[in-house]
């Protein structure tokens, strides 16, 4: 009988991402398996099982309601707290404008920040951040490469269980 799959949990709460892919994986997948400790090909099987196509298919991009809609069906609820879409693009706040705020230090964010002229996902959880540029490894906001990314949403995600 198979086993069912469990996700590895760091007793910190910052778990390493398992690339079990064989390839590259996109921020996506990376973000919600440093947040669950499930591999990415799992976060992954999630995502396109909403999006209803095969399991397997490669994901180059995620949309906020795929992010959640995997989340949920990983044991975690997602919430809008900060929308900035609404402001120009110089005008939003950078990551590190608002690492310097206050903000729950135990509380898992995820934002969506610009890169390039395309989105990207950061996962944020006190001063440490994850992501595909830091290979899953978490590692200080201050000493990652997003401090200058323009904020464009704020999401908080708190475990269901």
């Amino acid at each position: 009988m198979a086993q069912p799959l469990t996700a590895t949990v760091n007793r910190s709460g910052l778990n390493k991402v398992n690339n079990d892919t064989g390839r590259t994986a996109y921020c996506g997948p990376y973000i919600l398996s440093a947040l669950t400790g499930f591999p990415i090909s799992h976060v992954e099987a999630e995502v396109n099982r909403f999006r209803r196509v095969p399991c397997d298919a490669k994901i180059e991009g995620t949309s906020a309601i795929e992010v959640a809609a995997a989340a949920t069906e990983l044991g975690w609820e997602m919430t809008l707290i900060k929308d900035f879409l609404h402001l120009e693009r110089k005008q939003r706040p950078t990551l590190w404008n608002w690492m310097q705020k206050p903000r729950n230090a135990w509380v898992y964010y995820l934002l969506a920040i610009h890169r390039g002229k395309q989105g990207h996902w950061v996962l944020v959880k006190g001063v440490k951040l994850c992501d595909t540029y830091t290979e899953g490894q978490w590692q200080f906001v201050c000493d990652g490469p997003h401090r200058g990314a323009r904020i464009m949403e704020i999401y908080q995600l708190r475990s269901r269980g």
